[in-house]
């Protein structure tokens, strides 16, 4: 008996001591090591507050405009720079992270979990940091020493905002998420008003309405490199659009990937380093060149020295520069070299996604604008319909305007102009910014507006359509019966709600569906299977989708 107590306590002492080993594994060796930093002036600065919405620290600022955008200006060293954020943006820090971790706690609502889950992305990310440029990791710990302390049971903030940085790639990983599905287009000579390029791009990347509430037009004059613009959101300092002084614009595009095994480089942090240290094509490849990256991406890179834009497509195995034979070139999110053209992962998105459909589209759009201007290029990032204008439901992942976009954009690299759209989605006006005038003139600066009203677009008349608000309508009930799905329970007034969301949105396949899979909750397979059925008769967005609908035909058939 005293022997198998014995072995019982030498058994539980090397648990004690394994547990002990992992609980100093995770805490310490998987904690990203800190960056050293010399002490920033910033840290003992007072933010101030000049106006609601409006705050200064130093030569940087921080105010909302009229439109609703954030417009913000920093300068310095990296350190400098990732305090002055922290400071100013201490508020949208919190909205931002409580928003992002908001939607993750729709999909995980248990703590402990969700817990568990953060040590196993820091297990995939533990070598994260080290693929972070040191000046990226000097700005995300600045701007981390003023994150919020409410989600500390995530993760410390430095390694917090390190992998929301990765969180991006994540999302293009996982293709069933339906985070991503980004259009961007650009023209130069004959085709266009003035014979300078122009480029224009929808951010699809969609993590609710709540997280593109504050979006944020950031303007950075670094103490190396080229000064550039944006458009990010709290947190974040990597660049999913933007352009340089020198007139280079970058947006990123997903293309198909594998699930990655282990962290990179993030996507954004590649095009964030493209966007401050190039000044033509052939740098920003070079650039792209140099780092490996978790996911499969294509940049596309607007040059105003070159006078015309190009694609970067990486894969985890190599990078190409792919340039248009024409005066236009169309992205969607699928490769076009021809190094590409046998890659399984690219023939299957293209014959299953929505990619090769939008590119279409964007194509016949293009060619139906004989000469393009900023305003007809928002015209087409804001076109809701599918090809030949066929009506195919709001809100279709076919579109390319989808209504889930964090932002839209339009360049003119030649000028240095970019004109940013202000909430909701890519219908509100769209802000010009010259970043000539904003970078030269501290003066200018320091003025009430940065934008240029004389030129500012105005917002989409959709808004003010009885459709906009039957869509609204459409996805507030979409919630109502996902809930009722959810629990597996009978709608109160089921009929009347019914016949409201079928009038929303009747083009769309996806509003069958959605009713479909509520009576399919509560067990009434036969209506299900009836609403399943129309749905397959509408434009259904992708091969994807087309084979789920089936699958769930298959099912009610059975169960009868």
């Amino acid at each position: 008996m005293k022997r198998a107590i014995k072995i019982l306590s030498i058994i539980l002492a090397c648990f004690a001591l394994l547990w002990l080993a992992l609980y100093i594994y995770f805490q310490w060796i998987l904690e990203p090591p800190i960056p050293k930093v010399n002490e920033s002036a910033y840290q003992k600065f007072e933010r101030k507050k000049l106006a609601e919405n409006y705050y200064t620290l130093g030569n940087n600022f921080l105010r909302q405009n009229q439109y609703g955008l954030w417009e913000e200006y920093i300068e310095g060293s990296p350190f400098d720079r990732g305090v002055a954020l922290g400071k100013l943006n201490k508020e949208l820090l919190y909205k931002q992270e409580e928003a992002f971790v908001d939607q993750i706690q729709n999909l995980i609502p248990n703590k402990k979990y969700l817990k568990f889950l953060s040590y196993f992305t820091r297990f995939f990310n533990r070598d994260l940091s080290k693929h972070f440029p040191l000046e990226n990791q000097k700005e995300i710990y600045g701007e981390s020493l003023y994150a919020p302390h409410e989600f500390n049971y995530i993760g410390a903030p430095f390694d917090r905002m390190l992998n929301y940085h990765a969180a991006h790639d994540i999302g293009h990983a996982l293709q069933n998420f339906a985070l991503v599905g980004c259009t961007s287009f650009s023209s130069w000579g004959n085709k266009v008003e003035d014979s300078t390029m122009i480029v224009g791009r929808n951010l699809d990347f969609s993590l609710g309405d709540k997280f593109a509430e504050d979006k944020i037009v950031l303007f950075v004059k670094p103490d190396s490199g080229y000064a550039f613009s944006i458009v990010t959101w709290a947190g974040f300092i990597g660049c999913v659009s933007g352009m340089n002084e020198q007139g280079i614009t970058v947006t990123i595009n997903a293309a198909k990937s594998d699930i990655p095994t282990k962290a990179k480089t993030p996507i954004a942090i590649v095009a964030r380093q493209i966007l401050q240290y190039a000044k033509n094509i052939d740098e920003a490849f070079a650039i792209a060149k140099q780092h490996e990256t978790f996911v499969c991406e294509t940049f596309m890179i607007g040059s105003a020295a070159d006078k015309k834009t190009a694609l970067i497509e990486k894969s985890l195995t190599k990078t190409i520069l792919f340039k248009s034979d024409t005066n236009f070139i169309v992205c969607a999110n699928h490769y076009q070299s021809d190094s590409f053209k046998n890659d399984k992962n690219n023939i299957e998105n293209i014959q299953t996604s929505t990619s090769s459909y939008r590119q279409q589209h964007t194509l016949e759009l293009m060619d139906r604008n004989n000469i393009f201007s900023p305003q007809t290029v928002g015209n087409i990032l804001r076109n809701q319909k599918g090809l030949n204008e066929k009506n195919i439901g709001i809100g279709n992942e076919k579109a390319l305007n989808q209504l889930i976009s964090h932002h839209a954009v339009i360049f003119k690299p030649e000028q240095r102009l970019m004109w940013v759209s202000a909430n909701p989605y890519q219908l509100g006006a769209f802000v010009c910014y010259d970043l000539k005038k904003i970078f030269s003139d501290s003066t200018f600066r320091k003025t009430a507006r940065l934008s240029l009203p004389e030129k500012t677009l105005a917002s989409d008349t959709f808004l003010l359509s009885k459709d906009w608000q039957n869509f609204l309508t459409y996805k507030d009930l979409k919630q109502t019966f996902k809930q009722a799905e959810r629990v597996n329970k009978k709608l109160e007034n089921e009929r009347e709600v019914i016949q409201r969301f079928l009038f929303s949105n009747p083009e769309l396949w996806e509003t069958y569906a959605i009713v479909g899979k509520y009576f399919m909750a509560i067990k009434e397979n036969d209506t299900a299977l009836a609403y399943f059925e129309k749905s397959l008769k509408k434009d259904v967005a992708s091969k994807q989708e087309e084979f789920a609908l089936k699958e769930l035909i298959k099912k009610c058939q059975n169960k009868n």
